[in-house]
């Protein structure tokens, strides 16, 4: 029973941090209709500039200035590379490619400057732990549920109660009634894509930190598993993309630890539960967890 427990809160931990980086997925998306693929390469770049930056300035100096300068980086990919081209459904998916092309440039750049290195973040709880009845916890498993919880619920008051979210949602459902109300919908999508670089920045920390050796150059590949988790939950979904990276972490968590009775699955199926189950839930919902049926006009 205490090993599920260990399972279950390890999932919740983990699930927490994807729900970070699937949000990002998720703004971006409703924001401009496109799939970000350079969202794995933004949050290296954020654990990156945090890992060089916190002997100057502080673990919370150097995510501070890492999270607004990923944020700006996005911002500028969205700005001054992808909204110079067309603003349809057709732009999108040419807009989606051109984020593979950025992430092939920034991911070698970085991989170049790491090497073969594990690089520390600095961050406050190193290798600590707390016991919590018959669990041993991590303190960095408790604070990324801790601060994932205060930013997500940031994140969405954000989308609720200020005039950028009812922005955002009114350019998701119907861009052109909202480009007729005044709303400027080139303003909306940088800044989504600004929150959704800083998003990943500091969902980096967490990915690095404890149990994790330290930040390495194919750290940002994880972010490819938040995918299946903003699909899941529905692209359109802020709340979707939560519930799905609870699911996915706990899957993940559970198959890593059951790895041994699982082996006819292969050594390598924990790599793969997140899809397994994506593709699962796909089956029975096609639009996702909380992803609604289009209308279509004929």
């Amino acid at each position: 029973m205490t090993d599920v427990l260990d399972n279950l809160l390890d999932g919740l931990a983990l699930g927490s941090v994807y729900a970070l980086v699937a949000l990002g997925f998720v703004v971006i998306f409703k924001a401009s209709g496109v799939l970000n693929f350079a969202h794995g390469s933004l949050l290296l770049l954020g654990g990156y500039l945090t890992a060089v930056l916190h002997d100057d300035l502080g673990f919370a100096g150097a995510l501070a200035v890492a999270a607004l300068a990923t944020a700006a980086v996005a911002g500028a990919l969205d700005r001054l590379l992808l909204q110079r081209g067309e603003q349809d459904a057709h732009g999108a998916h040419v807009q989606t490619i051109v984020t593979i092309g950025v992430d092939i440039v920034l991911l070698t750049d970085l991989s170049r400057r790491i090497g073969g290195d594990l690089l520390s973040l600095g961050d406050p709880w190193g290798d600590s732990v707390t016991r919590l009845g018959p669990l041993t916890v991590a303190d960095s498993r408790l604070a990324a549920v801790a601060v994932s919880a205060v930013v997500i619920a940031a994140v969405f008051a954000l989308f609720r109660f200020t005039g950028w979210g009812l922005s955002l949602r009114a350019s998701a459902e119907d861009p052109e009634a909202a480009a007729l109300m005044g709303i400027r919908q080139a303003r909306v999508r940088t800044l989504a894509w600004c929150l959704a670089g800083a998003l990943a920045a500091l969902a980096a920390v967490f990915l690095a930190a404890f149990p994790a050796p330290g930040l390495e150059r194919t750290t940002g590949q994880i972010a490819l598993k938040a995918f299946p988790a903003a699909i899941l939950g529905g692209m359109g979904s802020p709340g979707g993309a939560l519930a799905g990276s609870l699911l996915i972490g706990v899957t993940e968590a559970l198959v890593a630890g059951y790895q041994t009775e699982l082996h006819v699955l292969g050594e390598g199926f924990g790599d793969v539960a997140p899809y397994a189950v994506m593709v699962l839930v796909l089956l029975v919902r096609p639009a996702g967890l909380f992803g609604g049926k289009g209308a279509t006009r004929v």
